[in-house]
């Protein structure tokens, strides 16, 4: 194993085991309402899943001044450095993250149970921990971003099995 696998390797699962104790303590901490109906647990989530898109949000505003106070305001010269384009990749993960986490809190806030609603909250907050994570850890040398990967990417997978398993049962 080389020494960027075993970095790779260490930062994705240190990513998971923040992902389970953060999944793990955080509901405990967080209090939801009791929903009275799918109405009111998919708002419920929808509030959540706008904080959830903030990182996008800052990543987008990044790349957008990066190209307006440079040359790459063209985006078809190729003129974009190498910190914008890590930027911009950044922002196309975290799209592809985003979307799936906003599909698998809407579905696990339809079938939780009320008393685990808090669940969605608590993902919130851990997916903006983690695109953080794995924004500045792309920054600081592509092969740290591991961290910020793992932690989102079994997140989601968690979150979209919850959801199928709960809607199965």
């Amino acid at each position: 194993m080389t020494k960027d696998q075993r970095t790779v390797a260490i930062g994705a699962v240190a990513g998971l085991l923040f992902m389970i104790a953060s999944m793990t303590l955080l509901p405990q901490r967080l209090s939801a309402p009791i929903p009275a109906n799918g109405a009111d647990r998919l708002a419920y989530a929808l509030r959540w899943d706008a904080l959830a898109a903030v990182p996008f949000l800052l990543m987008l505003i990044t790349v957008g001044n990066a190209r307006f106070l440079s040359k790459a305001i063209d985006p078809t010269i190729g003129a974009e450095s190498q910190r914008l384009i890590v930027n911009g990749r950044v922002a196309d993960n975290t799209t592809q993250q985003l979307l799936l986490f906003l599909v698998a809190s809407l579905a696990l806030s339809l079938v939780v149970a009320p008393d685990r609603l808090s669940t969605i909250a608590a993902a919130a907050i851990t997916f903006v921990a983690a695109r953080l994570a794995f924004w500045a850890g792309y920054l600081i040398r592509p092969v740290h971003r591991a961290f910020g990967f793992a932690a989102t990417g079994s997140l989601n997978v968690w979150l979209l099995g919850s959801a199928l398993w709960l809607s199965l049962r």
